[in-house]
């Protein structure tokens, strides 16, 4: 029997406060996601999303990272609130990773190219993309060894070792316009002051530390970013080591709040919950503020006989669109096993 490629499609939900879930369903943990849009015809892994608050668009960047390259196809999309296709950016060989809106622009972290760009929010399929920044290789590339405590006495070092790639993945604004970003390969966190308005921007790294690599089957590291309501907490995923971390800002040590969260990708700050996009569990996990889970959404179904999975598959990442969040379906094949496309 042959299997068709799943097709790519990103998912939604209703957006309730974490104590109405609990309260409404104390002993279930999971709630349903449903079909938000079908992405184009050949075009696969949605990864990057934002939305503009203002008037409810989606934008949605692809990570196809297919070999060989030529074969990629990679896009930066512009839905309408209701989910109707405006407009298709073309990316080609290089897969795009974190998309933020902010003031009338998207922002986009060009993992393929090592670049920070950044686009005219109603862009069109000619709307120029304005580079802001190269990403390059750390002294040293990469972060200190790590020292763990066993419960024998025991002490183990986790060494570190990169040649230098830059792995640009999560991003998140502050209140001031200066914007923060995770290096996935190099263990960082690297600041941009005022990048609202600068070009070309400089890039400062505010973070270093064993905490932001990856020590695990998943190759990345510091994933998604968000700020707590006060912004004097950074959170930080770490997806290979599936670990929710924090960094008091500025310049706080990074610590563990919480773990076991397998493939913590993309991460969103909503009215007190941080919800993490357990890419390796199908679902997204609200967590509070002491780490604790208080809710679960999604879960994976199987595929569908039009080739779409049913439920979440992979998810990378959500953003809110007024009382529901919008989930990307990464569905990304870990795997090289033939039939094993979708993950």
């Amino acid at each position: 029997m042959s299997i068709r490629l799943c097709m790519a499609v990103v998912f939604a939900f209703s957006l309730l406060p974490v104590g109405l879930l609990e309260a409404a369903q104390p002993d279930v943990m999971y709630g349903p996601v449903k079909p938000f849009v079908e992405l184009p015809e050949g075009v696969r892994n949605p990864e990057g999303l934002a939305v503009n608050p203002l008037n409810g668009e989606v934008y949605i960047g692809t990570f196809d990272v297919r070999a060989p390259a030529t074969l990629r196809n990679n896009q930066l999309l512009r839905y309408s609130a209701d989910g109707k296709l405006l407009a298709q950016r073309h990316f080609g060989q290089t897969p795009l990773t974190g998309v933020e809106f902010k003031d009338g622009q998207i922002y986009i972290l060009n993992f393929g190219g090592s670049k920070l760009q950044r686009i005219a929010a109603d862009f069109t399929s000619a709307t120029p993309v304005e580079g802001l920044l190269t990403f390059v290789a750390l002294t040293p590339p990469a972060p200190p060894p790590h020292h763990v405590a066993n419960p024998d006495g025991s002490q183990d070092l986790i060494t570190f070792d990169s040649k230098g790639m830059p792995g640009p993945n999560g991003m998140v604004f502050d209140r001031h316009g200066n914007l923060y970003i995770s290096d996935s390969f190099q263990g960082a966190i690297y600041r941009v002051d005022k990048a609202t308005s600068c070009a070309p921007c400089a890039l400062s790294t505010i973070a270093r530390d064993p905490l932001l690599a990856a020590t695990a089957t998943l190759p990345f590291g510091a994933n998604g970013l968000a700020f707590n309501a006060d912004e004097t907490l950074l959170y930080i995923n770490n997806a290979g080591d599936g670990r929710v971390l924090r960094m008091l800002m500025l310049g706080g040590p990074v610590s563990v709040l919480a773990e076991s969260v397998f493939g913590a990708d993309g991460l969103l700050f909503h009215d007190g919950s941080l919800w993490v996009a357990s890419n390796q569990s199908d679902a997204m996990v609200a967590l509070d503020e002491q780490g604790r889970v208080r809710a679960r959404v999604g879960q994976f179904l199987g595929i569908g006989a039009d080739g779409a999975p049913k439920g979440l598959l992979f998810p990378s990442g959500g953003a809110v669109q007024g009382k529901r969040m919008i989930v990307a379906n990464l569905a990304f094949p870990l795997t090289a096993a033939s039939g094993d496309e979708w993950e």
